[in-house]
């Protein structure tokens, strides 16, 4: 729904597109009913957007540049913008480097990281967070989640690698059918050749103790063959770019990784808790 606290928080971008709308609205000699109209929205919806009330979606931008966006390409560039847009703060820094890395090294404790995560999964993780969420929010969120999907058939697409607690597997989000559909997911990606998924057992170790005690980390090589860490704590970021830092994590992660299943024991565990 739209509300008129958005207009004083709206974003610039949330603001440029509200007025490239307008102008070229404008342009076409069209009304907002009449615009409205041609996208399949109301005209009271086009008037949300150009007050910015309520920013547009993804689908708006897209109709938006096919029927007044003249061939300039302003709305498709707007879209990457305005989802970087929908991304938490704590967030919005690394998405660019996440979307553009040569390798990933993830490692995760709490839940299966979000480009690993099924809608279903991603929804309920939202869903039953705090602050509580609007939906329309919520759909934000997820639709965000759903994009940084893209680096899986990125060409060159990223060389990923994921270890995965199997606490965060045994957690269950959502319901049972979501679970299953999530397991099921994290295998066919497993499966990918740029792919590779380990389960770090709760047995792992003598005794259960392993090397990832202090918590998830994500390992990121840029396309200039730059070395960054990223780690996120009750939504507080913190992105390390110091070489000796960076190594001292590098290791930590070959230890968790050599401390894990190997791949093929992973996909097999989690071919199991998919069929349970």
């Amino acid at each position: 729904m739209a509300k008129s606290s958005n207009k004083r928080q709206a974003s610039g971008v949330t603001r440029l597109v509200a007025h490239l709308a307008r102008v070229l609205r404008e342009r076409a000699g069209l009304t907002q009913r009449e615009l409205g109209v041609i996208l399949g929205y109301s005209g009271a919806a086009i008037s949300a957007l150009e007050t910015c009330a309520q920013p547009a979606s993804d689908e708006m931008l897209v109709k938006l540049e096919g029927k007044i966006g003249n061939g300039l390409g302003a709305f498709d560039f707007a879209r990457e913008l305005v989802r970087v847009d929908t991304f938490a703060p704590h967030f919005q820094d690394f998405f660019s480097l996440e979307q553009e890395a040569l390798t990933l090294c993830l490692f995760e404790t709490r839940v299966i990281y979000g480009i690993f995560q099924t809608e279903d999964y991603a929804r309920a993780l939202f869903e039953g967070g705090y602050p509580v969420l609007s939906e329309q929010r919520v759909q934000e969120l997820i639709e965000g989640r759903m994009a940084r999907k893209a680096l899986f058939d990125r060409d060159p697409t990223a060389l990923v690698e994921f270890v995965v607690d199997e606490g965060a597997l045994r957690r269950g989000i959502g319901s049972k059918a979501i679970m299953r559909a999530q397991f099921r997911y994290l295998a066919e990606l497993a499966q990918r050749r740029s792919v590779t998924v380990q389960v770090l057992p709760l047995d792992c170790g003598f005794s259960g103790e392993h090397a990832g005690t202090s918590g998830a980390m994500s390992l990121v090589e840029t396309p200039r063959h730059e070395r960054l860490l990223y780690m996120e704590q009750q939504d507080e970021s913190m992105l390390i770019s110091d070489p000796g830092k960076v190594s001292l994590y590098a290791q930590r992660y070959a230890k968790i990784r050599a401390q894990a299943l190997d791949p093929r024991e992973s996909l097999g565990f989690i071919e199991r808790l998919a069929g349970e």
